[in-house]
């Protein structure tokens, strides 16, 4: 009776064992790509994120709050199709952190000129904390492909 129960939990084992799916095999390196979205030796790349936060301004009125977010919306699309703006989005709680930028620049002083022509930072209802950021040199693909699943612009 061990002897079965043992031959029955060696064989389960057995079958588990080439139940478990093989490791993917790694893709081979793409230099051009590499070179292509400003890769180093590890696939990385540098950026600058920002978290925009609330500013001191508070606009009351909902109409003039709306066509700020509109035009704020507006940059947001001529930075990412200049490349300058990799990622974008709010943070979806209500928290003084509104959300995140990550920009396609090597420094802090170059993403702070980017922020500039931000209209919600021009008008003072957010603010940018910016900081280094070193990250999959991917990102860069991510407006390309984000152009691909869009079916309605946000600012239309």
């Amino acid at each position: 009776m061990k002897k079965t129960l043992l031959s029955l939990a060696l064989l389960a084992l057995t079958y588990c064992g080439f139940a478990q799916t093989t490791p993917s095999p790694k893709p081979a390196y793409d230099a051009a790509l590499a070179k292509k979205l400003g890769a180093d030796s590890y696939g990385m790349k540098k950026y600058v994120m920002a978290f925009l936060k609330d500013g001191p301004t508070k606009l009351k009125d909902s109409t003039e709050r709306m066509q700020l977010q509109m035009a704020h919306l507006k940059n947001i699309g001529k930075l990412a199709a200049e490349g300058k703006l990799v990622v974008a989005g709010p943070f979806l709680d209500d928290q003084p952190i509104r959300g995140i930028f990550i920009f396609n620049v090597e420094s802090v002083e170059e993403a702070k000129k980017l922020t500039e022509t931000d209209p919600a930072i021009k008008a003072g209802t957010l603010v940018m904390e910016l900081h280094p950021f070193y990250c999959s040199a991917a990102l860069m693909q991510v407006v390309p492909i984000h152009n691909t699943l869009q079916k309605q612009s946000m600012t239309d």
